[in-house]
């Protein structure tokens, strides 16, 4: 793909060595541009100040366009053709590469570039407008805006597949081979275990109290402690940019520079120990796959669902365990000696642990958080569908609140406005954060089956051996492999939401007493 002279892509016969030569070249230039795009992404919404957004939103756009551009070349079509009828030759990542680029060259080729890059510049306009009308709690600012992003998605969704539902296509984008058919059945089962266990928990005689950890925290001492979390859990610091931001998220745009930004609250200190952990576990997928994948296709985590997975991993099954409860009440006297120093473990594994209907998804407990996300999974099939616009939004936020988790909705800060998702376009995401709570489920059965001693690791607070499972199984592979092929790689089975639900009603009948 040199500029002087013509490409091997476009000669008539077969050169798999100038194929692959091409292929390596149009990689790099992919990186490079992916490389910009990301950094940008990644740390606009945290450094920027108020008046970049249209720059950045422009930048972003141009960046995005020549990306795409790159891979939907006419040329490039032929080029991947050809290689993958030689995949014996060209060896077996190469061929990988391939596949995945094929795939992503799917999703963008039926999608006119000016559409693509109008979305990005909408999408960094949103944000910025979403940022503002949460601190205001000022729902109609967002409102139209809302409308659009939905309106941008149906119609990138149908020149992406005009014979699919646009929500489906989307479900998939975000978890390959997933559709309403396949997260409806999911959701239900989960729904029925969930639902009625919650409400044992609310009659429960015995219940646990967080009044061990109440109080206000110093934000800075919340910094170090932040810090002192991503160490023990793991994260690789030399390749990590700690910032603040509104609504906590993982990016970067390599293996050697992953970025976590996060917030702290004075008066939940929890909140901030369960965000570092959640964002640690991203940042660590990302920091971990196989270095040969650096400047290809194959480089970051293979879906949504399986990056959710790593995250509600590490925050979940390793931090809200009992056994982490050890490890993790020592790192907190540290940092807050007069108000935490006297808390023993077992008093934090009950604090941390309450299930208590709440307004906020990120700050929920393990058992009611899937229903955070049936809140807003069945909100988008309704936008998506057309029966309900930006202005329903508060109010079917508000019903599904109530009849789902009991609790009124006061403010649009607290409710639609909460989570930054919709406002960057990524409908359809929020399914992934359910699903990889069941994969992690399903991970640790299969390590504690294969020899891991998981508790002994999290009560010594030496997660090495699980972190060496984990990168070996799902990590190191990158998007070289797909989900259901990981899962069944690791676990000897495909995937099996029984061990999420069957989990949910160990701990918790455990943690509440209740008669099994």
């Amino acid at each position: 793909m040199t500029d002087n002279a013509p490409s091997a892509m476009n000669a008539a016969l077969s050169n798999p060595k100038q194929d692959m030569a091409d292929l390596d070249r149009l990689e790099r230039r992919r990186f490079a541009l992916r490389y910009a795009l990301d950094e940008i992404a990644t740390l606009g919404p945290s450094i920027d100040p108020p008046k970049a957004t249209e720059e950045r939103a422009e930048a972003s756009a141009i960046l995005d366009e020549e990306a795409t551009r790159l891979l939907c070349a006419p040329e490039v079509g032929p080029l991947l053709d050809r290689l993958e009828s030689n995949a014996g030759i060209i060896g077996e990542t190469r061929a990988t590469q391939v596949k995945i680029l094929k795939r992503d060259r799917s999703s963008l080729v039926g999608v006119p570039a000016d559409e693509r890059a109008a979305f990005c510049r909408l999408a960094v306009e949103a944000n910025d407008v979403w940022r503002r009308a949460k601190a205001a709690n000022d729902w109609a600012s967002f409102e139209p805006y809302l409308d659009r992003l939905v309106a941008a998605r149906v119609s990138m969704a149908h020149a992406m597949n005009p014979d699919a539902d646009p929500y489906d296509v989307w479900l998939d984008q975000y978890e390959h081979g997933t559709s309403r058919a396949f997260y409806d059945p999911f959701f239900e089962q989960v729904k029925k275990c969930v639902v009625p266990l919650l409400a044992k928990c609310m009659a429960a005689p015995r219940k646990p109290s967080h009044r061990v950890v109440d109080g206000t925290f110093d934000e800075r001492r919340q910094w170090d402690l932040a810090r002192d979390l991503v160490r023990l859990e793991g994260v690789d610091t030399d390749a990590l940019w700690l910032g603040q931001t509104e609504h906590p998220y993982t990016g970067g745009p390599s293996t050697g520079f992953v970025a976590i930004a996060s917030h702290v609250y004075q008066d939940n200190v929890l909140s901030n120990v369960f965000s570092m952990l959640h964002e640690g576990g991203h940042a660590m997928y990302e920091q971990s796959v196989d270095p040969a994948y650096r400047f290809t296709s194959l480089k970051g985590g293979t879906s949504s669902g399986m990056h959710e997975s790593q995250s509600r991993f590490f925050e979940n099954y390793v931090g809200r365990s009992e056994a982490f409860s050890e490890p993790l009440a020592r790192l907190l006297a540290k940092h807050f000696p007069g108000q935490l120093g006297r808390m023993t473990p077992y008093q934090l594994y009950m604090a941390e642990n309450c299930a208590e209907p709440g307004l906020i998804r990120c700050d929920a407990d393990e058992l009611t958080y899937p229903l955070h996300i049936l809140v807003r999974y069945e909100i988008e099939q309704l936008l998506f569908s057309g029966e309900a616009k930006a202005a329903d939004v508060p109010g079917l936020w508000a019903d599904r609140y109530r009849a789902y988790l009991g609790v009124e909705v006061s403010t649009d800060t607290e409710g639609a406005l909460q989570d930054t998702h919709w406002s960057d376009g990524d409908f359809a995401y929020f399914p992934t954060y359910a699903l990889g709570s069941a994969f992690g489920a399903q991970f640790k059965a299969a390590m504690v089956r294969q020899g891991v001693d998981f508790d002994g690791c999290c009560a010594a607070g030496d997660l090495a051996p699980i972190r060496e499972w984990l990168r070996s199984n799902i990590w190191h592979w990158g998007r070289a492999k797909d989900s259901s092929q990981l899962i069944r790689m690791a676990c000897g089975e495909d995937f099996e939401p029984r061990y999420y639900t069957d989990y949910l009603v160990e701990k918790f009948s455990a943690i509440y007493n209740l008669a099994r």
